[in-house]
């Protein structure tokens, strides 16, 4: 059967922010290759380390995100047109020429650009999230075609709600006015005043994010604007290639950092849900979001939002997926970790710091000093510490149960035929956890850190030897916490005394409780 879907965008422009991120790729992608009678893409690409945007897209076709292109559609790689511009610039920095193509030409406008980054400062937050989507919108007012307005934003954004309907609900503050005192503020000004703008907002990037909705609420309906929130989102689970991922963000670095040896604790609540969607399936309903609106009936009075959730059916907790990554890391072990990986998450806050402190500073310092005596630049506490950020900042997500609506996610489904519906596939229910997270860390090891399957049985024999040196090392550091407690608490040498034999010969210990003999 004939795709709806196709039909729809077929001969229709469309203008993506944020092209070069991994949801940014990935939807491009999908576009060439699942709607091959779209118009063309224009992406806007910002230069980089002395890189045009030219450059940078012709680094990123040669991907394996976009072998299937390369292979079955060649042809359709012309139809991505780079737009240099940057969402930091009034009329995001587009020369004149391609700013009136843009306004005669575009049908549908992607808003995908963002910063991700979580402990970013408010004013970076506010500036790149909040203003550059003000400006974004500036320029969708002008569009004479625009049939559609996707917004990027997060299921996060709201943690005051105990659960997120998929409704844009008043921001804290007025957007225009923060955005007003922080465009003369420094950022040491706007750092004191974060917390009583922010409230109850955990980072700058949930609030910007919450800020920004609020702005594309405020164009609707003048402009057919959507909002669309997905959860964390994770690597791929089938399209292009399963487990693709460009990035260290999210639960996949976390993956990677334990997998390394580098992260062994993590302040989590075990029982909690894991609310995670793959990019993949994110992409599919965001593609789809502009034909649903546009062949409702009637415009809703309400900004439509679309919670990409796996909401109530959601099934994993966050120790079933520390479970299953612990085995799957054992039987694809990456090249040269630092240390057996043998992580965990802790309940609680106190057992998680003590943990923190011999686990990863420790560790840290004692590397760093030995590269130090042997005359190496010494690397280890720096990357700690931004391990210590990003754990301190995405351990909110992980200790709050969240809840979310998603009776429109579940709609787009229902509103595919034939051949869209296996073209655009939604249902997170069909995922199985064992052979998705196997196939996520396959893919952190081969597109992150650019590692080869060939190699496990050397990767394998490593793991086995750290295996026996971090039994070692735990045997001696359980020995000499009690021989220090032996030292200092008389009753505690008394106790063990009456264990006989087995106390006596004990290294460290047996001497200790025995010294009078």
């Amino acid at each position: 059967m004939a795709s709806e879907v196709n039909e729809w965008y077929k001969g229709r422009k469309v203008f993506v922010t944020g092209a070069l991120g991994l949801m940014g790729k990935v939807l491009i992608e999908k576009l060439l290759y699942s709607v091959p009678d779209i118009g063309c893409v224009y992406a806007l690409v910002r230069s980089k380390r002395g890189k045009s945007p030219e450059t940078r897209i012709e680094e990123m076709w040669q991907l394996p995100l976009f072998a299937r292109i390369r292979e079955e559609k060649p042809h359709v790689m012309k139809k991505l047109i780079a737009v240099a511009g940057d969402i930091q610039y009034d009329d995001l920095g587009i020369n004149n020429k391609q700013t009136e193509e843009i306004y005669n030409e575009v049908s549908v406008v992607f808003h995908f650009a963002a910063t991700l980054r979580l402990e970013a400062p408010l004013k970076e937050g506010l500036e790149l999230n909040t203003k550059g989507t003000l400006r974004v919108l500036e320029m969708a007012k002008k569009m004479r075609k625009l049939a559609g307005f996707v917004h990027l934003s997060t299921a996060f954004c709201y943690p005051d709600y105990d659960r997120m309907a998929e409704a844009v609900h008043p921001p804290p503050t007025d957007p225009h006015e923060v955005l007003r005192a922080a465009s003369w503020m420094t950022n040491e000004q706007l750092n004191v005043l974060a917390p009583t703008l922010m409230q109850k907002h955990p980072n700058s990037y949930t609030y910007s994010k919450r800020l920004a909705e609020a702005l594309v609420k405020e164009c609707y309906p003048e402009i057919p604007a959507v909002v669309v929130r997905p959860s964390i989102v994770t690597p791929s689970f089938k399209e292009p290639n399963p487990g693709w991922v460009d990035n260290l963000n999210g639960p996949i670095g976390l993956m990677i950092g334990a997998g390394k040896g580098v992260i062994r604790s993590m302040h989590c609540y075990g029982h909690y849900h894991a609310e995670v969607i793959p990019v993949d399936i994110a992409i599919n309903a965001t593609i789809v979001i502009p034909y649903y609106i546009n062949t409702q009936m009637e415009r809703s009075q309400e900004i439509p939002v679309f919670n990409l959730t796996t909401g109530d059916d959601r099934n994993n907790t966050w120790k079933e997926v520390l479970d299953v990554g612990k085995a799957t890391v054992r039987k694809y072990p990456f090249e040269m970790p630092l240390w057996y990986p043998d992580g965990n998450i802790r309940h609680s806050k106190l057992l998680h710091e003590l943990c923190v402190f011999f686990y990863h500073i420790v560790p840290a310092y004692l590397i760093d000093f030995l590269m130090f005596i042997f005359g190496q630049q010494r690397f280890m506490v720096r990357i700690q510490k931004r391990i210590s950020v990003g754990l301190e900042v995405l351990q909110y997500f992980t200790t709050r149960e969240w809840w979310f609506d998603t009776d429109n996610f579940k709609d787009l489904a229902k509103k595919l035929h034939g051949a869209d519906f296996t073209t655009f596939p939604m249902d997170l229910k069909i995922i199985e956890i064992g052979p998705y997270i196997e196939s996520c860390m396959i893919g952190g090891k081969l597109y992150c850190l650019k590692e080869k399957l060939e190699n496990l049985p050397k990767a394998k024999l490593h793991n086995n030897i750290l295996f026996v040196l971090d039994f070692l090392a735990s045997v001696f550091f359980y020995l000499l916490l009690v021989y220090w407690m032996v030292l200092l608490f008389e009753p505690v040498r008394e106790i063990l005394s009456y264990c006989g034999p087995f106390v006596k010969y004990l290294p460290l210990v047996g001497k200790a409780v025995f010294r009078d003999d």
